[in-house]
């Protein structure tokens, strides 16, 4: 009897913790076992509407592997007409004492990343966002072929009202 309490606590604890009213789309990807360098992540995002503003964010779950203190990102976001905006992005993942940022109590650690703020999708249609990395080891023109470290590449949407 107390065992099955014991789950039935443990249970309701974890479906709070894991609802969240912040989130309009949410979704990862796994990386194999290093993200490779011509390895594209997309994601397609749901229909918002344009009567909204929302607040994009790219999520990033790194381990101890992961060689480097920040990231460099390639975003490509395709809109409905065809239109393709290409940004490059560089976020920081540890501080300057080596110290992970991002949340999480075991060697995987969860970076949310700001992507795009205060934006509304206007035109009718499915919209693409797609990832992929630009590391580069100093001085090299070569980009690295297979960076390990990265499990999975996450997409989240969030009204924009919502600044955590």
């Amino acid at each position: 009897m107390i065992n099955l309490r014991f789950i039935l606590i443990i249970c309701a604890a974890l479906l709070v913790v894991s609802c969240d009213d912040n989130q309009i789309f949410d979704e990862y990807q796994t990386v194999a076992d290093a993200w490779e360098m011509n390895e594209k992540v997309s994601f397609i995002l749901p229909e918002l509407g344009e009567e909204n503003n929302y607040n994009l964010f790219i999520n990033v779950r790194n381990t101890n592997d992961y060689r480097y203190s920040n990231l460099f990102l390639i975003s490509e976001m395709k809109f409905p007409n065809g239109k393709v905006v290409t940004d490059t992005l560089e976020y920081d993942m540890a501080a300057p004492n080596g110290e992970w940022l991002g949340t999480g109590f075991s060697d995987v650690k969860e970076n949310k990343l700001w992507y795009k703020e205060n934006v509304s999708f206007s035109e009718e249609g499915e919209y693409t966002i797609t990832l992929q990395h630009a590391m580069r080891k100093n001085g090299e023109v070569d980009g690295i072929h297979s960076l390990e470290g990265i499990t999975d590449i996450g997409f989240r949407i969030e009204p924009a009202q919502n600044l955590k």
